[in-house]
């Protein structure tokens, strides 16, 4: 029975996978390094939820109770949990020693879930102790809206890491999706050619961001892809596109684009960093 989820990684995705789950009824205990991320974390937190007292969607006494739930912390130590999901820095390396920090602190039957949306989660659990109760379980943002989660299974995830991982996603009103580990997994292997494409056309000077984002949204998109991408961070979507290109083989139809790369280069990632695509204020 999961009761406490340790939330590592105190950027977008944790602090919306943090807020989901406290929305949902469970503890959630937010872990990073940076007490600055904390702060802005908590920030966030609480301006999603007053948005939603606003809308009359919670009422002021849940989110005082949600509230309640979220803890900050930046020890270590205080990570004690039913469940772990990390949602770190997309580094194999970075992933593997803080699932082995968190696995001395807490008991055996622990279950770690990665958010990895780039890297190989088999990679990640094979150089885990008891890499049976790993597997990947890879949140959208926003992650307190967005209903999907895909649960992604290794060769030597066991079937009640796996039980465990989908029923949360479920108790929280998510729609979990098994699949099997391979690059992109599934909705990130499908969805290269629609950011990919776009890019090509303004490359070739075909068309510009703001013309291709009008006509996808005018057929029934929510988001056109540079919005999309804004949105996801263009540093979190070119390292994908660049895992996906390199785990198939460097195929020319899933080749990186220029232009994303350059917006990473130049710190131009989205909406974290208030321009990308687009300026935000």
């Amino acid at each position: 029975m999961i009761h406490t989820i340790c939330i590592c990684g105190a950027g977008t995705m944790g602090s919306g996978i943090a807020q989901a789950a406290a929305q949902s009824g469970f503890y959630s205990l937010i872990y990073d390094v940076n007490s600055s991320m904390l702060d802005r974390a908590k920030s966030e937190i609480e301006k999603s939820l007053s948005s939603l007292t606003d809308k009359n969607k919670i009422t002021i006494a849940e989110k005082e109770a949600i509230r309640g739930r979220i803890k900050y912390t930046s020890d270590i130590n205080d990570c004690i949990a039913d469940l772990v999901i990390e949602a770190i820095i997309e580094k194999t390396e970075a992933k593997v020693a803080l699932f082995n920090q968190l696995a001395e602190v807490n008991h055996s039957e622990i279950v770690f879930a990665t958010n990895t949306s780039s890297l190989s989660v088999t990679a990640i659990a094979e150089k885990v102790i008891h890499p049976e109760r790993v597997a990947g379980m890879h949140f959208f943002n926003p992650a307190p809206v967005m209903k999907l989660v895909e649960v992604v299974n290794t060769r030597y995830t066991n079937e009640n890491t796996i039980q465990t991982i989908t029923g949360l996603a479920k108790q929280m009103g998510k729609t979990p999706v098994l699949c099997k580990d391979s690059p992109g997994f599934i909705v990130n292997h499908v969805a290269r050619p629609f950011y990919l494409e776009a890019l090509t056309l303004v490359e070739k000077g075909i068309s510009d961001f703001n013309s291709i984002d009008t006509l996808i949204e005018a057929t029934g998109f929510k988001m056109g892809p540079f919005r999309l991408m804004d949105l996801i961070g263009n540093d979190i979507n070119y390292a994908v596109s660049c895992s996906v290109y390199e785990a198939l083989g460097k195929p020319e139809r899933l080749k990186p684009s220029p232009i994303q790369k350059n917006k990473v280069e130049q710190g131009q990632l989205g909406r974290k960093t208030g321009t990308g695509y687009y300026p935000y204020s």
